[in-house]
């Protein structure tokens, strides 16, 4: 399996972040959540003793901030607590201001984390700013050439286009300054306003614009040619890596494997069974001081466990396998969706090859409409008998299409922006997000 675990502390809350997270406070309350985190460990290894874990990631929040010796004492314990694999990925998410000193760094590596997240943002100090970002472009820089001096070989940043007052040129001028760095794995999402938060505020009222769609559309194909010129392989619609540096924690939730999240708010999918850990602190110590984390979860139905097979395996470069549905469902795909796939092949959104459905470049600046379309039909298809034909589908007109002779600039005006969250729910800035089964994985967005 997978082993999540949430470091809920910040040095201060980002003025577009909604995940859970709280500003690095009293010394209480951090020694509090480690030492509970080591008894939810204990708890987890006397029901589970042995497992073995494959991947282990320390997201946020901003992991950083926890004293390196307090990593090294939490993967310990992982260690006496599940069977952690040789050459297993331990991944943690950073922000810059909290990779200043080099013997951290050398301590992080000594304990055990192979693989730093940074979250860099951007590289323009006003925009920020505007995030609410504790950190200036050049301490990203700085903070990066220092991870690399302490020895690291596999650094990725975390990017976010689509800001407020962002035009194409920044994004891409952007991306060729940090492409020089030659970090192993980038991370590059749009943003999404999320509701509550100040910078939605902001945008909702009028102090604040995105920028048009068209532009974003851009942002999103010309940088994405740009990275793989570059030797990035675009991997998954948000994630671009140097060859053997895709994250390997991430491929395992967006292929469908077990987890196991620990920490306040983390979800867990084990054998069929998801759950999440409260939010707030004190239910979640209480729960694992009364041996009740995990008790209450609830088993996926099939209609969730096809429709988020088809959302995260569309979300990656190697797509859908055709096999995996018939043997999710006991129905055949291309039967099922035979006049949406003829479409979206047609039109240069969809190519089928070895038995995968991919989705093109293109393909992904309009996902979300395709994966509108192929919900709503796959839960009308799951209500019928294994062996009953599909009916005559509706034609595709919710789905935006290039029409003849349009060029990708073209179909930027009309296309929903991909997005994506750490849940791997995807979402959009201009347009309604496709109805999503229950919340995946905790990865697979910028963190804060």
């Amino acid at each position: 399996m997978l082993l999540y675990i949430h470091v809920p502390f910040c040095r201060r809350k980002c003025r577009y972040c909604a995940f859970h997270s709280l500003e690095m406070g009293a010394a209480t309350a951090v020694r509090d959540y480690v030492e509970t985190l080591l008894r939810e460990l204990a708890l987890w290894g006397d029901r589970m003793g042995g497992t073995p874990v494959t991947s282990i990631f320390f997201g946020g929040g901003t992991p950083s901030l926890l004293p390196a010796r307090t990593i090294g004492t939490i993967l310990d314990r992982v260690a006496k607590a599940f069977s952690v694999q040789p050459g297993a990925e331990i991944s943690m998410e950073a922000n810059p201001e909290s990779l200043t000193r080099p013997s951290e760094l050398r301590t992080l590596l000594k304990v055990g984390v192979n693989r730093l997240s940074m979250g860099v943002q951007c590289l323009d100090d006003a925009m920020l700013h505007t995030l609410g970002r504790p950190h200036r472009a050049r301490e990203a820089l700085d903070a990066f050439r220092a991870v690399r001096a302490a020895g690291f070989q596999n650094v990725g940043m975390d990017l976010i286009w689509g800001l407020p007052g962002q035009t194409l040129r920044q994004w891409m001028q952007q991306l060729k300054e940090v492409v020089r760095l030659r970090p192993d794995h980038l991370s590059c999402y749009g943003l999404t306003l999320e509701p509550g938060t100040p910078l939605e505020d902001d945008c909702a009222t009028g102090r604040l614009e995105l920028p048009p769609e068209r532009a974003q559309a851009a942002m999103f194909m010309d940088g994405a040619e740009l990275l793989e010129t570059e030797g990035y392989i675009h991997y998954e619609i948000s994630n671009f890596a140097r060859m053997g540096f895709q994250c390997r924690h991430n491929l395992g939730y967006w292929e469908g494997e077990d987890y196991l999240g620990l920490g306040p708010s983390a979800a867990s999918t084990l054998g069929g069974l998801r759950w999440n850990n409260p939010e707030d602190h004190a239910t979640w110590i209480r729960q694992v001081d009364e041996g009740r984390v995990g008790t209450e979860a609830e088993r996926l139905t099939p209609q969730t466990r096809v429709l988020e097979l088809i959302m995260l395996r569309l979300r990656t470069a190697r797509g859908l396998r055709v096999k995996a549905y018939r043997e999710l469902t006991g129905r055949d795909f291309l039967r099922d969706h035979k006049r949406l796939v003829h479409l979206l092949h047609r039109e240069g959104l969809l190519r089928i090859r070895d038995g995968y459905l991919r989705l093109t470049r293109s393909g992904m600046l309009v996902s979300n409409s395709i994966l509108e379309r192929l919900f709503e039909d796959t839960e009308a298809l799951m209500a019928l008998p294994v062996d009953t034909p599909a009916a005559p589908l509706p034609d595709a007109g919710k789905v935006a299409v290039p029409n003849a002779g349009q060029t990708t600039e073209d179909v930027a005006g009309q296309a929903a922006i991909p997005t994506v969250e750490r849940d791997g729910s995807t979402g959009t800035d201009a347009a309604a997000a496709p109805p999503s089964p229950p919340p995946a994985p905790p990865a697979g967005r910028s963190h804060g």
